[in-house]
């Protein structure tokens, strides 16, 4: 194999050298295209398939942004090239349309008919009515199942065949049968439930609510809201408390931020808040008397002097009798009933004298009339909170910490002023909107916090300190004395060594005084003098180191000077 390639190699580079510069170009250009042409090949291969949700465009941007972001909620990532929203998988894609379709975000225009939208060809119109209906049927039990909490879901629809005349014809109808996954609680889950029978009614066309049946495995109808009022109630009550600890927590933080910000996050630990609501939704009409405004207050006055009336006169009648005496009372032709009233018949050939006043007025009262819808309203508000005061070590005139005899520091406790506790009162009333019609209470109060286990931990690591402190100035010092005894033991071993050196070369200098005298001597006596191997030796050494000395004083001295430095 490595021979071949080498013969490979060898013929490429032989053809590469009998080629032009053209001929050579061409061929890179070609393996260029050929590179970039696999690359992209990869690239394209390797582009994910996304799915559309929903068929058709959605022309209704608000409708569209709300769907995006519904799906993003589930952490779904979702994009609507050309207005068709399209995610990564067919899984991904019949969950979301479940989800959709359960909380009626689909928009009305859309056709449900291209939702489940499956080609099936046929050769009858009964096995294309057929293949129709069981299309129908397996694509909204695959969209069944896609909710959370079902294992599994069986369909059944019932188309009537059409009749001639529109009262005669029956009704769609519909069953479904709902295997729960162990735990769900999709039997009472209502949203749920809706989000199934909307299914449907999208899917099938004329279907109505009470043509609907949604059962579970053990044969309980679960579309029968009425007779889950309990749970829609348990349910809303669970919301409203919901709603109620986030409101509570959000004022908490609030409240609690701005007290640690002031007197300090030790200090202040925790702040307990409880709001009571009325949520009951009560109508109500009403009517207020208001009074009338006569005059109108004079601008640029420091006072009011408007004129305002409570009623006005709406319409008035006066009647007015007067009678003096009998006067002519014509009674007409004989036999004729005459014109004097029946009341002045009585008083004929009578004197006197009457005089009859009578006055009636119409008031009317300015009201005004209200009718609304009582909505949930805070009915009180409690807010507590404990602020601790300060602790202060003590120290005395030297500045160090004083201790007390059980070994622990002594600190001295200052509590919260007074005025700081009403400052900060104000404060939490301000901040809840504090209202003494709804009877709501702030209370804050200053007492100690229990801070055993911090001061117990504050003194082992005082007490630790000293400790170190203490070990060290020891350690310091014994090692001061080594030190210190080093020294003085090399100073007297040096002196030691120099006086035994200096009594050597002493000695070896009398020795040699003995043996030049002894040599003077023989030498005046003309005796022969014997020298022994080592005396020669000595002496020949001598002479050399003698002679380099005069020859090289310069390094002569150096010698010695080290020497001297050594000692």
């Amino acid at each position: 194999m490595g021979e071949f390639l080498k013969k490979f190699l060898a013929k490429a580079a032989g053809f590469w050298a009998d080629w032009s510069m053209r001929q050579r170009g061409v061929f890179l250009a070609v393996i260029v295209v050929i590179v970039v042409g696999i690359v992209m090949l990869f690239r394209v291969s390797a582009t994910p398939v996304l799915v559309p949700v929903i068929n058709t465009p959605i022309r209704d941007l608000a409708a569209l942004d709300r769907i995006l972001i519904r799906i993003s909620k589930e952490g779904v990532e979702a994009s609507a090239p050309n207005n068709i929203v399209q995610v990564a998988d067919k899984v991904t894609a019949e969950r979301m349309r479940a989800i959709l379709f359960s909380e009626d975000l689909i928009p009305s225009s859309i056709d449900p008919w291209q939702i489940f939208d499956k080609e099936r060809w046929t050769t009858t119109d009964l096995e294309r009515n057929v293949n129709l209906q069981r299309a129908h049927r397996q694509m909204i039990e695959d969209h069944i199942k896609v909710f959370q909490g079902v294992d599994n879901a069986i369909v059944n629809i019932e188309w009537p065949e059409k009749e001639l005349f529109s009262s005669m014809q029956n009704p769609v109808s519909a069953s479904v049968t709902i295997i729960p996954t162990p735990g769900s609680d999709i039997v009472q889950n209502r949203k749920k439930i809706e989000g199934i029978q909307r299914i449907l009614k999208t899917a099938i066309s004329g279907l109505k609510d009470e043509n609907i049946t949604i059962t579970d495995n053990t044969g309980i109808q679960l579309n029968d809201f009425k007779g889950m009022e309990k749970f829609d109630k348990q349910d809303l009550t669970e919301r409203q408390q919901k709603n109620i600890r986030e409101e509570e927590n959000k004022y908490r933080k609030k409240i609690l931020s701005d007290l640690q910000h002031t007197f300090g996050t030790d200090r202040v630990r925790d702040l307990s808040v409880k709001f009571d609501y009325d949520f009951n939704h009560e109508t109500y009409e009403r009517m207020d008397i208001l009074p009338t405004m006569i005059k109108l207050p004079t601008p640029g006055l420091s006072y009011d002097d408007s004129e305002r009336t409570m009623t006005i006169d709406a319409s008035e009648s006066i009647s007015t009798t007067k009678w003096e005496g009998t006067g002519i009372n014509p009674e007409g032709p004989a036999g004729v009933e005459g014109q004097t009233p029946p009341a002045f018949k009585d008083m004929s050939n009578l004197y006197g004298r009457m005089s009859q006043d009578t006055g009636v007025k119409n008031r009317e009262w300015s009201h005004q009339d209200t009718k609304g819808e009582k909505s949930p309203v805070i009915k009180r508000v409690t807010v507590s909170v404990n602020i601790d005061g300060t602790w202060e070590k003590v120290f005395d005139e030297k500045g160090k910490q004083v201790v007390l005899p059980n070994n622990t520091l002594k600190r001295e406790y200052t509590p919260v002023s007074p005025e700081d506790l009403s400052d900060a009162k104000l404060l939490i009333q301000d901040a809840i909107g504090y209202d003494a019609k709804r009877s709501d209470s702030v209370t804050v109060k200053n007492i100690k916090f229990d801070r055993t286990e911090q001061f117990r931990l504050e003194d082992e690591k005082y007490a630790r300190e000293q400790q170190i402190k203490t070990t060290i100035i020891v350690f310091l010092a014994g090692l001061t004395l080594l030190l210190f005894g080093f020294i003085l033991f090399r100073a007297i071993s040096r002196e030691m060594e120099r006086r035994r050196r200096l009594a050597e070369e002493e000695r070896a200098r009398r020795e040699q005084m003995l043996r030049e005298s002894a040599m003077a001597e023989a030498e005046q006596e003309g005796m022969e003098v014997s020298i022994s191997l080592e005396e020669r030796n000595r002496m020949e050494l001598m002479e050399s180191v003698i002679n380099m000395a005069k020859e090289h004083p310069d390094d002569a001295a150096q010698l010695i000077r080290t020497w001297l430095l050594e000692e």
